[in-house]
């Protein structure tokens, strides 16, 4: 039994791998500041099995108050940290560039200090897909240079991981930068465009295309992300004097048509396009090279595009009563 914290552990991602960490048998803290970047209600349903759980410890509190999270760290024994929370969503990260900065930078570095302080040297970070840009050269590998963001989001990951790597030569705490792609799923946000377009088609509502809809991107599935996690954790129980950046992804990329064609399908609708342009900070493409990935932790991504949006699917009417 291990004692893991998780950071934005009420969210899409932190929630999903709360549910396995509880299943076998280990203890979870949570730090969760319940923001509001969408319905809170979401994220409440998302933790309401865990509550009473004896092995399950959750406080509401921001990343970027680093006298309560140290407290926290203090009453708590703690053998790895999965640090997922941060402001999430390229779009928003540039109308409100100064508190991304905050949260996800600061933040991070908070939650980086008290590691230190607190002697835990375990930790996974949550990086993004989005640091790669638009970057020619397809598909995406970790040693690529990354210095050319297009949006602030993107620009705060990339810090996180050249900010992580300081600590880790530093301090010595071994760490896991996860290059998340395009995470789809139960549980999903709902600004999200699987999520998003779903509500909508169900609503006999039309569908905002932004360019041609021959963007792409790498959908890769829920239990994929979390099992790329539990992966990079066993890892890191195992070795020492670790920093490695990895792609998780499903090395698949799905044209946005393709995607809006399968939700109509599936749900047997039709529907009305708008054709809007593309939107400051979109990237044309993500494309996950994920051999490596493959060659140090064994991922191996196991959901099909296509069988990931009828489980979505599913799970979506369930939850809100469609």
């Amino acid at each position: 039994m291990k004692n893991y914290l998780i950071t934005g552990g009420a969210g899409f991602i932190g929630s999903s791998l709360t549910e396995v960490l509880l299943n076998t048998q280990n203890n979870v803290i949570v730090i969760d500041n319940f923001c509001d970047f969408y319905d809170i209600s979401i994220k409440k349903r998302n933790i309401e099995n865990f509550l009473n759980k004896k092995n399950y410890k959750l406080y509401e509190a921001d990343i970027r108050d680093y006298k309560k999270i140290n407290e926290i760290f203090e009453e708590n024994k703690i053998d790895i940290v999965i640090h997922l929370a941060g402001m999430a969503g390229v779009r928003n990260s540039i109308e409100n560039p100064i508190l991304y900065q905050e949260v996800n930078c600061i933040g991070t570095q908070n939650i980086l200090e008290v590691m230190k302080k607190n002697n835990i040297k375990k930790g996974i970070f949550a990086s993004s897909s989005s640091v790669y840009g638009n970057c020619k050269t397809v598909p995406f590998k970790e040693n690529m240079i990354v210095d050319y963001a297009i949006s602030p989001y993107a620009a705060t990951k990339k810090s996180n991981e050249i900010m992580a790597h300081v600590y880790y030569k530093l301090y010595g705490i071994d760490i896991f930068m996860l290059r998340f792609f395009t995470v789809y799923g139960p549980k999903q946000r709902p600004d999200l465009a699987i999520s998003k377009f779903t509500k909508l088609i169900l609503e006999n509502k039309p569908i905002p295309m932004f360019g041609d809809g021959t963007t792409s991107r790498d959908y890769t599935y829920i239990s994929d992300i979390v099992d790329g996690i539990i992966k990079s954790i066993e890892y890191l129980k195992n070795n020492s004097n670790v920093y490695e950046v990895l792609n998780i992804g499903n090395s698949y990329p799905v044209k946005l048509k393709y995607m809006i064609d399968i939700l109509v399908k599936k749900l047997n609708k039709k529907i009305t396009i708008q054709n809007l342009p593309m939107k400051l900070g979109d990237v044309e493409r993500t494309y996950a090279d994920i051999e490596k990935a493959k060659k140090l932790i064994g991922y191996n991504p196991k959901v099909s595009f296509e069988e990931g949006i009828d489980r979505f699917i599913d799970w979506y009417k369930k939850f809100y009563n469609y």
